[in-house]
């Protein structure tokens, strides 16, 4: 039996203060993130104790934390993310970060830019 499950926090809000222009780092902007964990999660589930698995609140505590500070490139915020959440969390294996920026500036209608992350332990 695999020990690995998957933890989600899924379209978290957020407006920040992200983009490679002076004017968005400005005005802000609606932010959308989507988090997804591996940790061990079997003494967990046997146990029934939160102390052996990943909190929720840890994880939105470090999202929300990197999303107020402000950042050029959505690339370097996502993995702010990710590498904090596998240097702090001693359960979690591998992290993987979607961020979607709603209505980029980019000269026409698009709902959306997205940014997706894959960190694991060995890329510490």
């Amino acid at each position: 039996m695999s020990k690995l499950g998957t933890i989600s926090l899924e379209a978290m809000e957020f407006f920040a203060y992200h983009g490679f222009y002076p004017e968005e780092r400005k005005i802000g902007n609606k932010y959308t993130v989507d988090l997804f964990v591996k940790a061990d999660i079997i003494n967990a589930a046997k146990d029934d104790d939160l102390n052996l698995t990943v909190n929720y609140e840890q994880l939105y505590a470090i999202v929300k934390s990197e999303m107020e500070q402000s950042t050029k490139l959505l690339e370097s915020l996502v993995y702010r993310m990710a590498h904090r959440i596998l240097k702090e969390l001693d359960a979690v294996y591998e992290v993987e970060v979607q961020l979607s920026k709603h209505n980029p500036p980019i000269g026409g209608v698009c709902a959306r830019s997205k940014l997706r992350q894959t960190l694991t332990r060995n890329d510490l």
